[in-house]
């Protein structure tokens, strides 16, 4: 029935390694507030001073960056290659940078998806990447390649879980991005796997976009030779299968 999932072939460089100093921000003002020193009129001394003033400056400049950068949400993308734009000639295609362009000037996306990832991963990672980006908002789009490798569902779903527990207790909103298999795997399987984002949504009460890859994983020309990924063209439909689920949180956690 379904005939394109992640498979983990290689790993991808696209990684969010952004520096998590956001909290400086308040001593950068108080240094800022420091009058600066009356420039000599002539020689090394009124050089050297054109050097601290211009220096200070660009110093406000980037403190001004930061802080605006802090009022912005934030939102964090947990996934695998569906979510990492595994295959596609050019990154900037991928549906996740998509939204960072929708959104941009109102939130900003840090995309820590890995080709690959599966629930375990994700889980293990999750930790830091909630330290250094403190997000508003967390989408999880894992368990794929969980479904492909056979593995156990009760363990994929104990990993989420953790996920979602861990999001929430940091003050982040979740939303999870479900993902079916191939009917290949047996009824039983199947079930047992996509039953899991079902449970966990209805537990924690969270959105649920029940199948990332609707209307693109069953059209040949929306997917890569492998059969497995979606191409360039099929990124705005999986945009447009997360952002009705997406934009009433964005909407509410801006309103707050």
């Amino acid at each position: 029935m379904v005939t394109g999932f992640p498979v983990g072939l290689k790993m991808s460089r696209w990684v969010a390694k952004r520096s998590a100093w956001l909290g400086r921000c308040d001593a950068w003002r108080q240094r800022m507030s420091v009058p600066l020193p009356r420039l000599p009129r002539c020689g090394l001394g009124r050089r050297l001073g054109v050097g601290v003033g211009i220096g200070l400056a660009t110093l406000l400049v980037t403190t001004a960056a930061l802080a605006e950068d802090t009022e912005r949400l934030t939102l964090l993308m947990m996934g695998d290659s569906l979510s990492a734009a595994y295959g596609l000639e050019q990154p900037e295609d991928g549906w996740v940078n998509l939204l960072q362009e929708r959104l941009e000037g109102e939130a900003r996306v840090v995309n820590a998806s890995i080709s690959g990832e599966t629930s375990a991963g994700g889980a293990t990672r999750l930790p830091e990447l909630l330290r250094q980006h403190s997000p508003d908002i967390v989408l999880l789009e894992l368990g794929a390649n969980d479904g492909l490798r056979g593995l156990a569902p009760s363990q994929m779903r104990q990993n989420l879980e953790s996920m979602i527990k861990q999001s929430q207790a940091s003050g982040a909103r979740v939303v999870m991005l479900g993902i079916d298999i191939p009917p290949n795997y047996g009824d039983a399987y199947r079930t047992a796997f996509t039953n899991v984002y079902d449970s966990l949504a209805k537990r924690y009460d969270l959105p649920l976009v029940p199948f990332l890859l609707e209307g693109v994983a069953l059209d040949k020309t929306l997917m890569q030779d492998d059969g497995l990924h979606p191409t360039a063209k099929a990124q705005p439909m999986i945009l447009e299968n997360v952002w009705p689920t997406l934009e009433p949180l964005i909407e509410q956690a801006t309103a707050r």
